[in-house]
């Protein structure tokens, strides 16, 4: 991988550059949408091409159990199993593994003291012991246990269990336990061949109290560590199970920055990722429920610790409004499931010009339900130059989401993903020409 910054904007810390990848480059900022099942949902990858998207990320939880890493590797690897042959990629399975659910996450830190004689005796080398949140040798280790509410129907109950060797889970599939450490969450991504890797981490859910996001923050710092001896020791020695072309493939690792949302611990944890020598840098654990207003009180505290040669990418957020917040204080890449989510709960993204005109709730989007679009000629937003906006009325549209059509799916999916590529792409230009500022006063005021 070779990043390159290509310009910087004058007033603020938002830069334009290129990450030049085995499958392409991607001009950043850039926005990266989300592929769970090596499928941006409702989108083929030759629609992708269309929009422009540059990169997409895979789930390697999903991927894992369905339809499994060896035969997405006995296929040819993730881009030729799915036809695609733009850059990919993918994250390490730790977020998937305790907010998985039908029900809503129920957390609680079990005060079960582990008899080892007061030590956590450990298979990997320099993995240090964690004891109540702090790194203590002579207080014993508690362990993390997960569970998940009920569903309404009774089924569909998963446990997941974090310990100092990785995550003991249940799949959502059928139930069957399945154990996932960062050995073999770097394994599994070699397999399935993406251009980035993400290394496993122990996502903090929010709200936690300091001494748990401590104990979060070292345990992700170990698991860092463990993920990059893997992947070092992948590069250069062939493993029973992964062919060597894979393992020669030009991956770059990414790792993860985690410390819920206190200063100290955000800033220890980007000196730390940054110093371990991944080719990227990813910032974890945001907008799991904490306020835009700390989400970005946090990047500013993050982002400076972190080398400028380094791309930055921050998982998990791609609002609008987040996303200029985060190119601002110099974010490079971003993923969410916000453009793919939305066109399928009926909410299609428009101009906040439109919106004030549409009198929408939201700033960003209308519901394309709404009755008063039951007869509306005009295109889901004037100002889109999409191939749906160009061709379609919002009547038809409201006609296919109230007829459950699935082509309503896939026209409000394109035309989503259609208005944050081009988003991004008026925000590179902005930055080239010194006038970031203005476009988000455009665009947020």
């Amino acid at each position: 991988m070779k990043f390159e910054i290509l310009k910087k904007d004058k007033n603020t810390d938002a830069r334009a550059g290129t990450i030049s990848l085995p499958h392409g480059k991607v001009e950043t900022p850039s926005f990266v949408p989300v592929g769970t099942q090596a499928s941006v949902k409702a989108l083929s990858p030759q629609e992708l091409k269309e929009i422009e998207v540059q990169i997409f990320f895979g789930n390697t939880y999903h991927l894992y159990l369905r339809p499994g890493a060896a035969i997405i590797q006995e296929l040819g690897g993730i881009h030729k199993f799915m036809g695609w042959d733009g850059p990919i990629m993918t994250d390490s399975g730790g977020f998937q593994v305790f907010s998985l659910g039908l029900g809503k996450l129920k957390l609680k830190i079990e005060k079960e003291k582990l008899k080892i004689a007061g030590r956590y005796e450990t298979p990997y080398e320099n993995a240090s012991p964690v004891c109540a949140g702090k790194l203590d040798p002579s207080v014993p280790i508690r362990r993390l246990r997960m569970t998940f509410k009920e569903s309404k129907t009774g089924k569909n109950q998963f446990l997941a269990e974090f310990a100092e060797e990785g995550v003991r889970f249940k799949s959502h599939l059928d139930g069957s336990e399945h154990f996932l450490t960062p050995e073999k969450s770097i394994q599994i991504q070699k397999q399935l061949g993406a251009d980035i890797i993400l290394a496993f981490d122990d996502c903090t859910p929010y709200p936690v109290d300091y001494a748990y996001a401590e104990l979060s923050m070292e345990r992700t710092h170990r698991w860092a560590e463990r993920s990059l001896k893997e992947f070092k020791r992948l590069r250069t020695k062939t493993k029973a199970g992964l062919r060597p072309q894979f393992l020669a493939s030009g991956q770059s690792l990414y790792g993860v920055i985690q410390g819920s949302t206190f200063e100290d611990l955000r800033k220890k944890s980007a000196r730390f990722i940054d110093a371990l020598g991944t080719e990227g840098i990813a910032i974890g654990g945001m907008a799991v429920g904490e306020s835009k207003k700390l989400m970005y009180k946090t990047l500013e505290w993050t982002i400076p610790e972190l080398e400028e040669e380094k791309p930055r990418h921050l998982l998990g957020v791609g609002e609008v409004d987040d996303i200029f917040e985060a190119v601002e204080r110099g974010v490079d890449t971003l993923d969410c499931v916000t453009p793919t989510r939305l066109a399928r709960h009926k909410n299609l993204f428009v101009h906040p010009k439109i919106a004030a005109l549409e009198k929408s709730k939201s700033r960003f989007n209308l519901i394309i339900t709404n009755a008063k679009y039951a007869a509306d000629k005009s295109p889901v937003d004037p100002l889109c130059q999409c191939v749906v906006c160009q061709n379609y009325s919002r009547a038809y549209l409201h006609h296919l989401y109230k007829s459950n059509e699935i082509l309503g799916v896939r026209l409000g999916t394109y035309h989503n993903l259609y208005f944050l590529v081009s988003l991004m792409k008026q925000i590179r230009e902005a930055i080239a020409d010194n006038r970031f500022q203005r476009l988000k006063q455009e665009w947020l005021v």
